[in-house]
């Protein structure tokens, strides 16, 4: 799967919440020291199919020896606590597969887009993490089409998925806080296919300025290998694919054409000093190795010298769905006066009459509050920072499940006509980055059957979609019986099943 979204509209969530039935202590709690330069290694790593299939812990000698302080995932498929244990890191976010040696922040209205690095205590950084659409791809065409097919493929396929996170970007940026957009591209740079490159590699037949990278150069950032080793031809830097052991099912070698299509870009006060390709051994242009190198794509870690910002005032959990008997750790970056205070209500409720739980902070710019868990009425709740007269500052969503909830997905109807959307509801969902939905052949198992449509969960715990013409897939349905399964952050593992008939 790759990243398409999907139009997600969000019902009312129900899930289970418990009192905190104890008095929380600011954690961490201190005023932000003066901001200056630092330096901060980035990577991206497309560990392919979760990492598991060749060697999950080679993964992890990856990321260790290219010495990585934040690392944005792709294909984590559910993984990212198990990376971050075995890394000894404290700190990651499944919404947005991101794992960091530093606390990791998903601020309210991120909506899924970036999340916040605490580098000190009241100094941030932004990292975007993006995984584009993977199919049709680009190189391949050039063998065979004009140029003008190949870009108009570009601006039609991955340009929109990009320019959310440019937005977003720029509005970062603006306010101090320097952005480090890294991902899985599926699209090369128009740095790579410059008119002395042509020939150098087959498919490079002609210069291609690559709509992706040009819109992302264009919002303000620089490619951080590029900007470090400026040749394409002496320091070509190719990413995809990579020679891992052969494994039955998918194999790119040497048929595919070789390509850098994975990045780390930094917009803001972030200035490359140094970017390593890692790898598998005796590959042209690996820095550093490793044997048996366990994914299809090599990583590539970049050095920054980095002047954080400052966040904007700001309430967090540490996850959207919080496990009942779990803490819940609610951090918080404040103006620091006295009284202010965070405060459990029921979703959209008032803080100032619907207060479920409430602690000050402290008088702390930032700090973190762990809440004991006591016993609250079922449902969805807010967290909410106020000021000393209750006047809200910031707020955030979470959910907690009740022990024994499973995952739950059903259609509005057991029957439906040729050309009719189905429309598609779940609960209790993991909330994972790239959770989604998929329709097969009725009974058909997503782990060996292809799906027929499908449709990303926005991250979302409880909520529904439409899949219709505007989902990825064939349309309409012809008359059958199909199944719908909510699968698990890009992978192929069912959480639940609905049946449907259409006809």
């Amino acid at each position: 799967m790759q990243a398409r979204r999907a139009r997600v509209r969000r019902l009312a969530l129900l899930v289970m919440l418990l009192l905190p039935s104890a008095a929380a202590q600011p954690a961490n709690a201190c005023a932000p020291a003066a901001a200056g330069p630092i330096t901060l290694r980035v990577a991206e790593f497309n560990i392919e199919y979760g990492g598991t299939h060749v060697s999950f812990d080679k993964v992890v000698q990856a990321i260790r020896r290219g010495g990585a302080d934040v690392v944005a995932i792709e294909e984590g498929y559910g993984h990212m606590p198990r990376l971050a244990r075995r890394l000894g890191w404290p700190s990651y976010s499944v919404r947005t597969q991101v794992v960091s040696r530093y606390p990791v922040i998903d601020p309210p209205g991120a909506d899924g887009r970036y999340v916040l690095v605490e580098v000190a205590p009241g100094e941030v950084v932004a990292i975007e993490n993006v995984h584009l659409p993977s199919n049709p791809y680009g190189p391949y065409w050039t063998r065979s089409r004009p140029r003008r097919d190949v870009v108009a493929l570009e601006r039609r396929r991955r340009l929109p998925a990009i320019r959310p996170y440019l937005r977003t970007a720029r509005t970062l940026v603006a306010s101090g806080i320097p952005v480090f957009l890294a991902g899985d591209f599926n699209a090369p740079s128009w740095r790579d296919w410059t008119p002395e490159m042509v020939g150098v590699r087959p498919q490079i037949r002609y210069p291609v300025r690559w709509p992706v990278s040009v819109a992302v150069e264009r919002a303000g950032f620089v490619d951080s290998y590029r900007s470090v080793h400026p040749d394409p031809m002496a320091r070509p830097g190719l990413t995809w694919w990579a020679a891992r052991p052969q494994l039955p099912g998918w194999n790119p070698g040497p048929h595919a054409p070789q390509d850098r299509i994975d990045f780390v870009y930094a917009a803001g006060a972030a200035r490359p000093t140094d970017s390593v390709i890692v790898g598998e051994p005796g590959a042209p242009g690996v820095d550093v190795a490793v044997r048996p190198w366990p994914s299809d794509h090599r990583s590539v870690v970049s050095t920054f010298e980095v002047t954080p910002g400052v966040p904007p005032v700001f309430v967090a959990v540490e996850r959207r769905l919080i496990a009942a008997g779990d803490d819940l750790r609610v951090s918080f970056h404040a103006p620091g006066q006295p009284g202010e205070r965070v405060v459990i209500v029921p979703a959209g409720g008032d803080p100032t009459v619907d207060t479920r739980a409430s602690h000050p902070t402290g008088g702390a710019t930032d700090g973190t509050l762990v809440f004991a868990t006591g016993s609250l009425a079922a449902g969805s709740y807010d967290a909410v920072l106020v000021d000393a007269g209750g006047t809200e500052l910031s707020r955030i969503p979470f959910w907690v499940e009740l022990p024994g909830a499973v995952p739950e997905i059903s259609t509005g109807r057991r029957t439906y006509a040729v050309g009719e959307g189905i429309d598609v509801s779940w609960r209790n969902a993991p909330g994972n980055r790239w959770d989604w939905v998929g329709i097969y052949h009725r009974g058909a198992n997503p782990r060996k059957a292809y799906y027929l449509l499908w449709a990303y969960t926005g991250a979302s715990v409880e909520g529904s979609a439409t899949l219709d013409a505007s989902a990825s897939g064939p349309w309409p349905l012809p008359a059958g019986r199909y199944s719908v399964y909510l699968l698990k952050d890009d992978g192929y593992t069912a959480l639940a099943r609905a049946d449907f008939e259409v006809g």
